[in-house]
């Protein structure tokens, strides 16, 4: 073996890799898919802060006999061709950050998994280890830490941990609420959508909400929350009067944070709002809340109120700024890990293999 090609399979041996998590989805949109998927992600303790023996029947005995079915009609309806939009937008992230490292030089493995359904963190890991990865940095694809989403990945690894014996250096990203490059990407994306469009009357950042009681717990999702909506805010040079930061999503009969996006779009339409513009910054792919909540359901409800016009302004998905916002982010967390390529073997190979996988800018 030559020395060039002793170097490479010593790095294919001891490899770096970046983990890219999202929140999950069914593996079909049929009943039986949702309600597995359900099952794992209600059962969360970190996702329903209410004790097993109440909640437990309450989830079997209803959620689970009734919802799946409303649930895969939805699904249904957003469902691509290639499947799951969560899952085609973060596999296809996935792709594109891997080019965009090697591109600046890293060598570094680039995959995805999902916290609930597939594929799983755990199983992703272990392909990860496997192929000699022993330096994994996690990033959660979610802005704004809570405790039930990024928490809750933080709770997956130390569950794989606790079944593996030879761990890898693990780097956890925890959040990336007030990144200057992410904010830049989702005002690049509005006003992207601007120029084709007159501005509307009213911005409206709709993120996922929460029980209020987590945030009196301690929470920071809220306030990291408000504070990616001010910035946001303040990169698109709007008033305070021009915008408005509402979530959505509520489940249960428990206060969640306010104001509620839907009957915030309602309000808005009945005291004269003619048109509004949706995003939703705390979704980095489109997916099920974005596609079906807003898209469609919020958008009836706006309209049906007397409203005129309604936009919903996707996610960030495959957006070029978002990529390199994502490759920034992965980059300061590999700092001080052996990633380097040699020099003349970055550009040309990294773009090919975007163009081979389907990736595009």
């Amino acid at each position: 073996m030559s020395e060039p090609a002793r170097r490479d399979a010593e790095v294919a041996r001891e490899s770096t890799a970046v983990l890219l998590v999202n929140l999950g989805t069914p593996d079909e949109p049929t009943p039986q898919a949702v309600r597995r998927y359900l099952g794992e992600f209600l059962s969360d303790p970190r996702v329903v802060e209410i004790p097993r023996i109440v909640w437990w029947p309450i989830l079997h005995g209803v959620i689970l006999r009734t919802r799946p079915r409303k649930s895969a009609l939805k699904y249904a309806s957003i469902w691509r061709p290639e499947g799951s939009p969560l899952a085609y937008w973060t596999a296809k992230q996935a792709t594109l950050l891997e080019g965009y490292l090697g591109e600046r030089g890293l060598r570094v493995v680039v995959r995805w998994a999902m916290r609930y359904g597939n594929p799983s963190i755990a199983s992703v890991l272990d392909e990860l280890q496997a192929g000699g990865a022993q330096r994994i940095v996690v990033l959660p694809a979610y802005p704004q830490y809570a405790a039930a989403t990024t928490g809750s990945v933080f709770d997956a690894l130390a569950a794989w941990g606790t079944r593996t014996r030879n761990l890898p250096e693990l780097r956890v990203v925890r959040d990336f609420h007030d990144d200057t490059r992410y904010i830049a990407a989702l005002a690049r994306r509005i006003e992207d959508h601007w120029q084709g469009h007159a501005r509307p009357d009213k911005l409206v950042m709709s993120f996922h909400g929460l029980p209020e009681r987590s945030r009196q717990l301690g929470d920071p999702y809220y306030d990291e929350c408000q504070r990616t909506a001010h910035l946001l805010a303040q990169r698109l040079s709007l008033h305070s009067g021009d915008w408005v930061a509402t979530f959505q999503s509520r489940f249960g009969r428990a206060k969640w944070l306010q104001p509620y996006t839907e009957p915030t779009l309602i309000e808005l339409a009945r005291s004269g709002t003619r048109r509004v513009d949706v995003i939703c910054p705390g979704f980095a792919a489109d997916c099920l809340e974005t596609l079906e909540e807003i898209a469609q359901e919020a958008r009836a409800a706006f309209l049906g109120a007397g409203g005129n016009e309604f936009a919903y302004i996707a996610a960030l998905n495959d957006f070029h700024p978002w990529i390199d916002a994502l490759a920034a982010i992965a980059m300061r967390n590999l700092e001080g890990w052996p990633t380097q390529r040699a020099p003349e073997a970055i550009s040309l190979e990294a773009r090919r293999r975007v163009i081979e996988r389907g990736g595009a800018a």
